[in-house]
């Protein structure tokens, strides 16, 4: 009697002690997320663009962090791991100039170099009708594209470059292309052609550029041109820290931390020459994953390791997770990968999106072991998708991605730490916690494949549902994947695969690709020629 009687004294103490622990701890970890998110979405980070100061200073406090809450460092130079972000050939700012009779063409719109053109200046005379020694030359390509259309062999820019050299004997100033004809002639520049650069500037004149500028056949026209390029690249810093409890597993833990600084990149959606904080995108998932680091220490989930990852590069393509797939920092056997991209802005009604659902047979049981009081929580199947745990996917690795949707400030300069919800990233953090802590007894997680899913969302007539890899450096389109269910999986592409020409339209790069999707409908027909390796391969293409 008397030691029910002191239970029952006790236990509302006891649930009150355990309700202030929680408290506090839920505390502690909204006050240190929001350190972490008003520090890396400050102004002086600048937006934390790839291969910028502002993202060097992040990756310190990153490091710094690991450091403190006793990661081993994990990168090639101690916590970071450097990677190089090839982007091209680029045109020089202001220093691509083509002036007649005083009036300058617009570049892209009117003319553009061709990627193998000299980087010179040049000065002259010159006539559609009429070629002179030491002038610029005009060259009509519509002949030339009559005789090969039939040719599947027949390249242009092997063409272009003998008439060039050609031309360069007879002391020609430059070369200046036009296509009179209605035949596509798929002159592109191509910004990852690595041939050498003619003695001559090589120049295209666009129809609209023929039409405005160049109409008179016989006029002489007083010319300037300038060509400028460079070759474009940046270092890009994952940061990496690792907790070893000597399991035979581990799990990847991981966020971006690269946002798009000045909106350089072309993927903001309000321009460039703000500073775009990006405190939901993605210092949100960053500081969790900092948080994380600090909480599992004390983890009674101790049947795995814990691989923490803070890549960059992942505005740009995911470029720093594919990195460190390519070249691992630590030999591991992977258990499952957890990504947080875009966590803070939480509310019921958007609710808290869970991808990757269906990336192995045990998430069921573990989802239905975790409460989620907290939390409305919206489940998706898949395990691709445009963030960072689509590389871990497509290594055959169970994913999660935790996610609280988009919102008006999505890649926008107004993107700041005062709109975080700093209790609801908490109650998230601690969902995840548990759902790490309920899948600790379950060994090794089995992997499933999904649907897939574009990995960006592009508004196009037709598509072949394949997904980019936005990283590749060479000529064409490699793809990472197939979506399920979608044309390239029925015709039987591969990730690896380049896209290099469909129909008449070839394409150098993942936005010529999407331009050449936009010359087609729904019901057309074509073909589509592909490189597997050195071999080159055509499907017929039913839209």
């Amino acid at each position: 009697m008397n030691k029910i009687f002191w239970l029952i004294i006790l236990v509302p103490g006891i649930l009150s002690a355990q309700t202030k622990k929680e408290k506090r701890a839920n505390a502690l970890t909204a006050a240190n997320i929001k350190a972490h998110i008003q520090y890396l979405a400050d102004d002086k980070l600048e937006g934390r663009r790839t291969g910028t100061a502002g993202e060097q200073l992040a990756a310190n406090y990153i490091s710094g962090m690991f450091s403190k809450y006793g990661l081993q460092p994990m990168g090639t130079d101690g916590f970071f791991q450097p990677f190089d972000v090839k982007e091209g050939k680029q045109f020089t700012e202001g220093e691509n100039i083509f002036l007649v009779d005083g009036d300058s063409l617009e570049l892209n719109k009117d003319f553009f170099p061709l990627a193998y053109s000299a980087n010179s200046l040049i000065n002259g005379t010159a006539s559609r009708d009429l070629q002179e020694r030491e002038e610029p030359w005009f060259w009509d390509v519509n002949e030339l594209l009559e005789e090969n259309k039939n040719n599947p062999h027949f390249d242009i820019n092997d063409a272009i470059k003998k008439q060039a050299i050609e031309l360069i004997s007879k002391k020609v100033k430059a070369l200046i292309l036009y296509n009179s004809s209605a035949i596509t002639d798929n002159i592109l520049f191509n910004k990852n052609d690595t041939s050498a650069l003619l003695d001559i500037p090589v120049i295209y004149i666009t129809k609209e550029g023929l039409q405005n500028h160049f109409s008179e056949h016989t006029a002489t026209f007083d010319i300037e041109i300038k060509v400028s390029f460079y070759e474009k690249s940046r270092t890009g810093t994952n940061v990496i820290g690792y907790l070893n409890f000597n399991a035979p597993t581990c799990v990847i833990i991981g966020a971006h931390y690269d946002h798009l600084g000045y909106g350089e990149d072309g993927n903001s959606l309000d321009g460039q020459g703000q500073i775009h904080n990006g405190a939901d995108d993605n210092a949100s998932g960053t500081a969790a994953l900092m948080e994380m680091a600090r909480l599992l220490q004390s983890t009674k989930a101790q049947q795995n390791n814990y691989l923490f990852m803070a890549f960059s590069g992942e505005e740009l393509g995911l470029f720093g997770s594919k990195y460190w797939v390519a070249n691992p920092t630590r030999n591991i056997v992977p258990d499952y990968m957890i990504n947080m991209d875009m966590i803070g802005r939480y509310d019921s009604a958007r609710k808290l999106t869970v991808g990757g659902y269906g990336t192995s047979p045990e998430w069921g049981n573990i989802f239905q072991a975790v409460n989620h009081k907290n939390l409305v929580v919206k489940f998706d199947s898949s395990g691709s998708g445009p963030s960072d745990h689509a590389t871990f996917y497509r290594k055959d690795i169970p994913v999660l991605f935790f996610f609280t949707n988009s919102h008006s400030d999505y890649h926008k300069a107004t993107d700041d730490w005062d709109k975080i919800n700093y209790s609801g990233e908490t109650d998230i953090i601690n969902y995840i916690n548990k759902i790490i802590e309920a899948a600790n007894d379950k060994g090794k997680l089995a992997f499933t494949k999904t649907r897939d899913m574009e990995s960006r969302s592009v508004a196009l007539p037709v598509t072949l549902g394949v997904i980019p890899d936005y990283g590749f450096s060479g000529t064409g389109m490699r793809i990472d994947g197939v979506s399920k269910g979608k044309l390239a999986e029925r015709l039987g592409l591969q990730a690896g695969d380049v896209l290099i020409q469909l129909g008449e339209y070839k394409f150098v790069d993942v936005m010529s690709y999407m331009g050449a999707l936009q010359k087609f409908k729904k019901g057309d027909k074509t073909t589509l020629i592909i490189k597997r390796g050195a071999t080159e391969m055509t499907f017929d293409i039913p839209f």
